[in-house]
């Protein structure tokens, strides 16, 4: 799940070494470990955050991505279950619908890491195709449940493709890579309501074909 809230602890970075030397061993076609990932913690990830504090101001909403993260046209059951996933963390931050500054705030706060104290960002060479990106996500669903099992919490944020340049261009990411995503990692804040937020999931039959 999510976290949406984190407490200030630290993570040590041995820690965070660990649990990458450990999700390296995602399944790769090929071998081609295509995933690059980039870590910000203490003094560079305060930099980096006042940085994009400022750019806010000016852009709420990013500079654009370099991929769309949701299709054009999303049609249904799609479609609503983005609404409703939307709709059920607005509520359960206290947000109204029609409260469009306080949304924005809250959706602000996906540049913020959620408070987490690491920073993660996932990178692909642009030539890679649709077999390399699921390979990257395996990677990345393997540092989310080695997290878990150290006690910690995370959330995957395509959010912050809206600032492909920027992050880039902090990082010093060579020209190659696309930046894909971002992840908070941290330790969850247990009294935040919104952390208690859990999406509803399809049924079986909805989503599995079973024979024999």
């Amino acid at each position: 799940m999510s976290c949406r809230a984190f407490l200030p602890t630290p993570v040590p970075g041995v820690l965070v070494q660990q649990i990458l030397e450990a999700a390296k061993r995602a399944p790769s076609g090929g071998n081609l470990q295509p995933w690059h990932v980039y870590v910000l913690s203490g003094t560079p990830l305060a930099e980096f955050l006042d940085l994009i504090r400022t750019r806010l101001k000016a852009d709420p909403l990013g500079e654009g991505t370099e991929y769309d993260i949701y299709p054009k046209q999303l049609p249904d059951p799609y479609s609503a279950r983005r609404f409703k996933c939307g709709e059920d963390v607005y509520a359960a931050a206290n947000i109204p619908r029609d409260d469009r500054p306080a949304r924005l705030r809250q959706f602000a706060r996906n540049f913020e890491l959620f408070g987490a104290p690491v920073a993660l960002f996932f990178a692909i060479a642009h030539c890679m195709g649709p077999g390399q990106w699921a390979d990257l996500g395996m990677f990345m669903q393997n540092i989310m449940l080695l997290a878990r099992e150290r006690g910690l919490h995370t959330c995957a944020q395509e959010s912050w493709a809206a600032w492909h340049r920027t992050i880039a261009d902090y990082l010093k990411m060579p020209t190659d890579l696309m930046l894909f995503c971002g992840m908070a990692l941290g330790h969850r804040d247990e009294t935040a309501a919104i952390n208690g937020v859990r999406t509803e999931r399809a049924p079986l039959a909805q989503f599995a074909t079973l024979l024999g």
